[in-house]
């Protein structure tokens, strides 16, 4: 426990020192909330709270570009091989940099909180308890994601398009960045089948209808699976030196990560209401009510 702990201090250490992970852990966050609340949401508190869900969840997602791009950078760099000669195993290395990178994002989402509350003057944050859970699970997993796209990026140039292409489809087909009941109705098939499309409806439902955990269950254990699967799947494709390169066959194993996701988007095709949960959040903004119930 003890060298964990030191390797996670080295970890927050290192990563407060790259441009990049302190960009997308914190500059972008803060840009995306001041983008959502003040235009988007034009101060309106109740609004503000509803956008909440999207800014959290792309504060807790951007944490995965910073992250991937940071470990390919200290593998280039030969720091990881200086990691190799202390007592630590590749495991300990990974788990220390979600360790790492939680707690480097719960500051940016109090920070966020903060600020509904004193510029925007939002009183209710709904269930606090529920957020924290799903900032936790969704840090995790996105931590997860992106010790993934590091272990099989075999340069920094193929780190940034592989981010690239995952970021803007999480981004574009989830909610987060517009509405999703506002998306066309192909892409609403597409985004169920997507992590950020869960993280998003889930962190809404907790900050607008005070949603207890358990009432989230799908969610979070979705995340949770899809957490364990990219981390094992991290631990075994971890390179400590350069030199090492992935086949195309472990690229596919480590895209096979998205298993849960896939037979949730399916189930959620034909049996499912993530959509309709989503419309009906969106319509109660006015009425002030828990979807479902009248006004």
């Amino acid at each position: 426990m003890r060298n964990f702990l030191t390797l996670t201090g080295v970890r927050m250490r290192l990563a407060l020192r790259n441009r990049l992970f302190i960009f997308f852990s914190l500059v972008m966050p803060l840009f995306f909330f001041f983008l959502y609340a003040g235009f988007f949401g034009k101060g309106n508190p109740r609004t503000v709270a509803y956008l909440l869900g999207p800014v959290i969840a792309l504060t807790v997602m951007g944490s995965f570009w910073g992250l991937s791009t940071a470990l390919v950078t200290f593998r280039e760099q030969g720091i990881l091989r200086r990691f190799r000669l202390a007592p630590v195993t590749s495991g300990d290395l990974l788990a220390s940099s979600i360790a790492a990178n939680y707690l480097l994002t719960l500051p940016t989402v109090a920070t966020e909180l903060v600020l509904a509350r004193l510029v925007y003057h939002v009183q209710d944050f709904g269930n606090l308890l529920s957020v924290w859970v799903l900032v936790t699970v969704g840090t995790t997993s996105f931590a997860s994601l992106g010790l993934v796209v590091a272990s099989v990026a075999n340069t920094m140039q193929e780190t940034q398009i592989i981010c690239q292409i995952i970021w803007f489809a999480l981004i574009g087909l989830s909610g987060a960045t517009l509405p999703f009941p506002s998306l066309p109705h192909v892409v609403q098939r597409i985004g169920v089948f997507l992590p950020a499309t869960y993280l998003v409806l889930a962190l809404q439902k907790a900050f607008l209808y005070h949603a207890a955990a358990w009432e989230l269950l799908m969610e979070i254990t979705a995340l949770l699976a899809w957490a364990v699967l990219t981390f094992f799947m991290a631990a075994k494709l971890f390179r400590w030196e350069p030199e090492e390169k992935v086949t195309g066959n472990a690229k596919a194993w480590a895209a096979a990560t998205i298993l849960p996701f896939v037979l949730l988007g399916v189930w959620e095709n034909h049996y499912g209401g993530v959509r309709s949960q989503s419309q009906s959040a969106k319509d109660s903004l006015r009425s002030g009510t828990r979807p479902g119930t009248s006004p």
